[in-house]
């Protein structure tokens, strides 16, 4: 009881250089409990709406793979509508409805803006049947009754501002149509985000999939006493194997497993920052209990002389850990909650509704959150904790502190200079890899031990690195720039901690900094040497092409050539060696070998757009023993097999449809039916001679009704890289912030708890003359050469990544090495700025101590 009480004290007594230890608990506690409870959330919505919006038994055709249907393709897979009326017959069916639904349609209103959700979820275009009923009330208007008439979820037109009565277009594959809209539908649980939009049934037949016979599903609802297992059992027996028949329950469980890959990728990512940031705060923390111990050596020391065993001394100072651990987690699980509803608002105001009425806290969240805080609260205090119990009855004695153990020293020396070199070797093999999969492991060996290596070896490069900078940055500030420089160098196992959590951060942003410009200056390379066309017309995520937009493009004024490109999925190609592998094939207009360069390594690309020929890839020839003038057979997907000759073997030494197969289009037509054959995956065109402009005004102009689709020259492609990348990178930048906020905390930390261990000393400079202004630059000038110290070894650490990182992306096409130096110079700066305002508070304190009181402290 003693030791608790004993504990007690001193932590009380100390809480305000606990503060900032538990801050860093909490943020790293927050954020794990944040990523949990926003995925459960998520999670039960979507399971809500996939309970709600799921039939007793379902019929759809046998699923392709992926990218066959859907938006890539424009093909859409349906049932005989023929079928109707066979289930209406079998055993245990109380009604079967036929119902429409296609994701490939863009909706826009009067002004020619898409109506779709900018989040990435889907524009869902469907009949009205009864079962819609299940997930949704008609709230306002009418059900849509004709051609001319559809009707919209409630939240889009709230967000979108339209109203019954308003007029919206719907372009789909067969065609485009307008209508206006008669009624509004509000969801019975929460909208994700989708956008919505009912036709009649004839409608949806005709328009939307472009045929009146067909559906692309069958809802059944069983009769009373009849289980939705025994109703598939007699609808697989009445229709064999040739559908896809699912129950309620199974259904469910299908789109929650969806939604969960996409989610379960998020979760996981932000679980790995969260890491991360628990790995930064582990610093902070034995930084902190490293400091109080030294501090407070006399105190033990006359602990030890009155009685108190070492093991009651590491016990206390582990209960003050495990006090830290318990506020910093329960506080850090309070705001995790607050964290994850913060979330739900910003994804809301993005378009994905998540709504806080399905706030979801698992008792494994706090659980998880509260052993994660106090385990790593508890490790990192364990080394100070064990320290402590190694005072000796002496040490009463002495003024304070204890004398650096120069063996343990050159031991951790030692261990650090062997990881590095061992994770540099690392490295040096990644680089020297021929193949990207096998170099990536080496990569990230490499990683983790020069990592763990710089941690090490941090005490030692302080030393070094701190006198470098100090000569020339603090010598400009004369004696109270020596101070300064002393005072990071007095205790360097203290100054390579503090760095090495800024570390941490910098040298991940370094890395993801240069492999990001990287891969712009690589796409942009190998757009300038392989791109002939001028222009590059694409549909935007989750849309598609239609023959409208593709009759537009070829009636632009001032265009030269346009070439359609599409692609033929699942198509199963027979070797000569008699092997049959299933790929995608690309087809295209014979002015696709000038619009995009492909480097051969045999034979003429473009005799690949002659009568029933192919190319391959070099990888490929090389696996199967392919030469120029063997004849693969090839089955079509929905088509009849062909012989088609081997004309071309492209070089692989690119990042353009690398490995890609190439065929003409005339002879994709001649094997596969035209209701089979797939939209275009993308358009290229060339201008005319001198009318670049005239064209490319031309084709907006074109393209204006069709936002689905734009229209880009090269520049304008190069930016769309450039800033998707710096998007992707923008988002790893924030969720790092977190580590680099914990980092800071330490800064100020080690700082805080500086300035009291040298009360005394600071209390004699001030009395031989040193001014309050003379002593807050030197803590501000210690506290930026710390801080510059991490960012140098982070900047350095992280290129040194990027570096290798790039040259498994070289392989793979991407063979431009391009060091992003303004980022890199912007955060070498940032950090002396971090470091000059971690430095304001302590410094200001330091200044505010009364001179005798200071002197007087023991």
């Amino acid at each position: 009881m003693t030791v608790v009480k004993t504990s007690m004290r001193n932590f009380f007594a100390h809480k305000g250089r606990m503060a900032l230890s538990a801050i860093a608990v909490l943020l790293s506690v927050a954020f794990v409990c944040g990523t949990l409870v926003f995925t459960d959330t998520t999670n039960a919505t979507f399971d809500q709406l996939f309970a709600s919006t799921s039939s007793d038994v379902s019929v759809k055709a046998k699923e392709k793979s992926a990218s066959h249907n859907g938006p890539q393709s424009g093909k859409i897979e349906t049932v005989p509508g023929s079928r109707l009326a066979e289930l209406k017959k079998v055993q245990g069916v109380k009604s079967v409805v036929g119902e429409i639904s296609t994701e490939t349609v863009t909706v826009v209103d009067k002004n020619n803006d898409d109506i779709g959700p900018k989040s990435g979820a889907p524009t869902v275009a469907t009949n009205w049947d009864p079962t819609e009923l299940l997930a949704v009330d008609l709230t306002s208007g009418h059900e849509p009754r004709g051609p001319t008439e559809v009707m919209l979820d409630a939240d889009t037109a709230k967000n979108k501002h339209l109203k019954i009565g308003d007029e919206l277009r719907l372009i789909a594959v067969p065609g485009d149509f307008s209508a206006k809209i008669v009624g509004l539908t509000t969801f019975k649980v929460t909208n994700p985000g989708a956008t919505i939009v009912y036709t009649d049934n004839e409608t949806a037949q005709r328009k939307l999939l472009g045929r009146s016979d067909a559906y692309t599903s069958f809802a059944l609802t069983a009769q009373p006493g009849v289980s939705n297992e025994q109703l598939k059992k007699n609808v697989v027996a009445a229709l064999g194997d040739s559908f896809k028949v699912q129950t309620k329950a199974e259904a469910a469980e299908e789109g929650k497993n969806d939604v969960g890959s996409f989610l379960d990728i998020m979760k996981y990512a932000m679980l790995g920052f969260a890491g991360i940031a628990v790995l930064v705060g582990i610093f902070l923390i034995v930084n902190t209990f490293s400091m109080l111990v030294a501090q407070r050596t006399r105190e033990i020391g006359l602990m030890r002389a009155i009685g108190s065993s070492r093991r009651q001394i590491n016990r206390s100072v582990l209960i003050e850990a495990l006090l830290l651990g318990v506020i910093g987690s329960v506080l850090g699980v309070l705001a995790g909650v607050g964290l994850a509803i913060g979330l739900m608002k910003i994804m809301g105001s993005q378009g994905l509704n998540i709504s806080t009425d399905q706030l979801t806290v698992k008792p494994a969240t706090p659980i998880i959150g509260l052993t994660i805080g106090i385990v790593v609260t508890l490790i990192s205090a364990y080394i100070p904790a064990r320290r402590a119990g190694k005072i000796s009855p002496m040490a009463a004695l002495r003024d304070a502190g204890t004398p650096a153990d120069a063996k343990a020293g050159r031991i951790r020396g030692v261990i650090g200079l062997v990881l590095t070199a061992a994770g540099t070797a690392g490295l040096v093999a990644a680089g020297n890899a021929d193949k990207a999969t096998e170099g990536s492991m080496f990569l990230g060996l490499g990683v983790v031990l020069t990592l763990i290596g710089f941690i090490v070896i941090g005490p030692l490069l302080a030393g070094l690195v701190v006198r470098v900078l100090a000569a020339v940055i603090l010598r400009i500030f004369g004696p109270v720039g020596r101070l300064a420089e002393r005072n990071a160098l007095r205790n360097p196992r203290r100054t390579g901690a503090t760095g090495a959590a800024l570390m941490i951060g910098l040298a991940l942003v370094a890395c993801l900094s240069v492999v990001g410009s990287s891969m712009v200056a690589s796409a942009s390379d190998e757009l300038d040497k392989s791109v002939g066309a001028d222009f590059i017309i694409q549909a935007k995520p989750g849309k598609t092409f239609n023959a409208q937009i593709e009759k537009a493009v070829q009636q632009a004024k001032g265009v030269d050539h346009v070439t359609d490109v599409k692609n033929l999925n699942d198509t199963k190609i027979t070797t000569p060696d008699g092997k049959t592998s299933t790929d995608n094939l690309v087809a295209a207009d014979p002015k696709f070998a000038d619009d995009l360069r492909t480097p051969v390594v045999d034979g003429k690309l473009s005799d690949a757009y002659g009568k029933d020929a192919i190319s391959v890839g070099e990888g490929f020839a090389e696996d199967h023993k392919v030469k120029v003038g063997d004849v693969l057979t090839v089955a079509f997907e929905g088509g009849k097999p062909a012989k088609l000759k081997v004309a071309a073997i492209t070089s692989d030494d690119t990042s353009l449809n690398k490995g890609a197969k190439y065929v003409n289009i005339t002879t994709a037509e001649r094997y596969i039916p035209a209701d089979e054959m797939p939209v275009n995956a993308m358009m290229l065109a060339a201008a005319k001679d001198g009318q670049e402009k005239a064209a490319y005004a031309s084709l907006k102009a074109q393209l204006d009704g069709f936002p689905q689709v734009e229209v880009r020259d090269q520049t304008d492609y190069k930016k769309m890289m450039k800033d998707q990348i710096g998007q992707l990178l923008n988002l790893v930048y924030g969720l790092l912030a977190l580590a680099i906020i914990v980092a800071v905390l330490g800064v100020v930390n080690t700082l805080a708890l500086s300035v009291v261990e040298r009360t005394r000393e600071i209390g004699l400079m001030r009395a031989i003359g040193l001014s309050r202004r003379q002593l807050r630059r030197m803590i501000r000038l210690e506290s930026v050469v710390i801080a510059l110290f991490g960012a140098l070894l982070g900047l350095g650490l992280g290129m040194g990544w990027g570096a290798t990182a790039q040259k498994l992306l070289a392989l793979e096409g991407l063979k431009t090495l391009e060091i992003p130096w303004p980022t890199i110079i912007t955060v070498f700066i940032g950090s002396a700025v971090v470091g000059l305002v971690a430095a304001l508070l302590p410094a200001f304190r330091a200044g505010r101590m009364n001179v005798l009181n200071a002197i007087a402290t023991e």
